[in-house]
């Protein structure tokens, strides 16, 4: 397998884990606690990371697929993953965020929209899932390119004694 190929199989999913992580969990709830934040320009802001963080995670998967589509002989797990991820990111995208978007346009528009609905915590859990399975789609893959322990130990040279 061609060194570029192994890298995106690896290095994609990992990154997308630390950005998840740092955008979903750490600049989405931060933001509100900044001095001159009002609730308004929190969603605005909002809106735009987490878009740009759709097209980065639909770009990546897109190059993650054909990658993974194009190595012959490819294991089973890492495509079931792979897709697994897309379903869940597809439901963020076409379910979830849409009550996102209308709730938080009441909101910058000055309307008092309702408390915490469902879609915030289903929006939490989506990212929970794809975190859990692009985790476990980067397991797979380095079990699947990492020599196992049998091959390391038959590579080894014995000591002279």
């Amino acid at each position: 397998m061609p060194r570029a190929t192994l890298a995106l199989r690896l290095l994609l999913p990992a990154f997308l884990i630390g950005a998840i992580v740092a955008i979903s969990f750490l600049e989405a709830p931060l933001k509100f606690q900044a001095p001159g934040i009002t609730i308004p320009l929190g969603l605005g802001i909002g809106r735009l990371v987490f878009t740009a963080l759709n097209v980065l995670t639909g770009v990546a998967l897109a190059v993650l697929t054909l990658v993974s589509l194009r190595r012959p002989r490819a294991g089973r797990a890492p495509l079931v993953l792979l897709v697994s991820i897309w379903l869940v990111y597809l439901v963020e995208i076409a379910v979830i965020r849409p009550v996102l978007n209308r709730r938080s346009d009441l909101v910058i528009a000055g309307a008092e929209a309702p408390g915490t609905d469902w879609a915030h915590y289903a929006y939490i859990a989506a990212d929970v899932t794809v975190l859990a399975l692009l985790v476990a789609l980067v397991v797979v893959t380095a079990r699947e390119v990492l020599p196992v322990r049998e091959e390391l130990a038959a590579r080894e040279v014995p000591s002279a004694g």
